[in-house]
């Protein structure tokens, strides 16, 4: 398996990523051949070799021609889905765009429509983004790995005013990841460096075992007094994990004064708004008294967001929250034509080989709905498909 471990010693930006994809063996002209898919005029892409406290490195560059505009996330979203990528890559992109948006419309308070991307609207940072997928891609990377990151220290002017760094939103886009200062003066972590690096890996932490094919060196924008570069090796696994990783927050809170029928409008709500999971587990508290462990499973990064839907929707006063490693199948999902129509089924694999074949719950309960046929005769017909 071919993986990329990123080494952030100096921090992670999104013009350091591409650099660095660049400098490991990335061809800038299929580069910006796949960047034409986007369908944006007045920009030129640059690249060209520097040297950083004597060693030389990649600076990858973007000139604006445009007129400045700021963008709202659904501009982004629409440049991106009027693309000619396919429908994964578009949705990954979106993925990363809406991290940014959420922690802005977060520390502004504002909705998340209404955000005005005064730091991350220019064409350079749609570049960025669009091209450290479409980079990974082209080098036929399967996995991503990274260091801890090193946010730097001090403070860093923008529109909104000084704030120490890490900048608000950098913050709040790595909560759950391992990050690090030092007496370094500089912001080092930028927040689309930091939307990218934590969407396309969840494996933050020492390098993997690996035989480096190739070592690359993005250049950053400012001179440090340590080579300011994010490095990037290149190459293959030594022995592939045997099951998809990731980190997963456990929110749990034992409650023992609802009304049992408030549980479902609970589970609705939670799960709605993205939870991996939820559940309850039957416990005996204090006084013997009977309760419930309602149980959620959620990114690290969206902790807070149950953890307040929590408080307003249950009588808890109190949340225990820890995060677990996570070890998964492969799970894909198909389109299946059957005589009650199109039905999904989703599927659980192991390098190729398939454990499970899940039809959807949901296609079945709508067809025995629309047809008015029992949904264990759904079921029973669709069985082996």
């Amino acid at each position: 398996m071919k993986i990329a471990y990123f080494d952030c010693f100096s921090g992670i930006s999104g013009d350091m990523i591409l650099a660095a994809l660049l400098d490991s063996g990335l061809n800038f002209d299929k580069l910006q051949s796949e960047l034409t898919k986007l369908n944006l005029l007045n920009y030129e892409l640059k690249q060209q070799t520097v040297t950083k406290q004597n060693l030389r490195a990649t600076k990858f560059d973007v000139v604006d021609r445009e007129k400045k505009t700021y963008r709202h996330l659904k501009d982004l979203n629409h440049i991106v889905e009027h693309s000619g990528f396919d429908e994964a890559f578009k949705t990954k992109a979106s993925e990363i765009f809406l991290k940014l948006a959420e922690a802005e419309s977060k520390i502004h308070n504002q909705p998340v429509e209404k955000v005005h991307f005064h730091e991350i609207s220019a064409v350079d940072t749609i570049i960025d983004v669009v091209g450290a997928l479409a980079g990974l891609k082209l080098l036929q990377i399967e996995r991503v790995y990274c260091s801890k990151l090193n946010v730097g220290s001090g403070f860093v002017e923008f529109s909104h005013g000084k704030w120490p760094v890490p900048a608000p939103a950098t913050a709040e886009i790595l909560k759950g990841i391992p990050i690090y200062s030092t007496d370094c003066r500089a912001e080092l972590v930028t927040p689309t460096g930091a939307a990218i690096i934590s969407t396309i890996t969840g494996n933050f932490g020492e390098m993997p075992e690996m035989i480096t094919e190739s070592i690359g060196y993005g250049a950053g924008s400012i001179d440090l007094e340590h080579p300011n570069v994010l490095r990037l090796f290149v190459g293959e696994s030594v022995d592939a994990p045997l099951f998809e990783e990731d980190t997963i927050s456990i929110l749990e809170t034992n409650i023992d004064d609802m009304s049992p029928q408030l549980y479902e409008h609970v589970f609705e709500e939670l799960l709605q708004q993205g939870a991996l999971d939820v559940y309850l587990t039957n416990v005996s508290m204090k006084k013997n008294r009977p309760g419930v462990q309602l149980t959620v499973l959620t990114n690290p990064e969206d902790e807070d967001k149950f953890a307040r839907m929590i408080f307003k929707n249950t009588t808890s006063i109190g949340i225990r929250i820890r995060q677990q490693k996570r070890k998964k199948l492969k799970r894909t999902t198909e389109e299946v034509d059957t005589k009650f129509g199109k039905v999904k089924i989703k599927v659980s694999s192991l390098n190729g080989e398939v454990f499970n074949r899940t039809l959807e719950y949901e296609d079945c309960k709508r067809i025995s709905k629309s047809q008015n046929i029992p949904l264990k005769e759904i079921y029973k017909e669709l069985e082996g498909k």
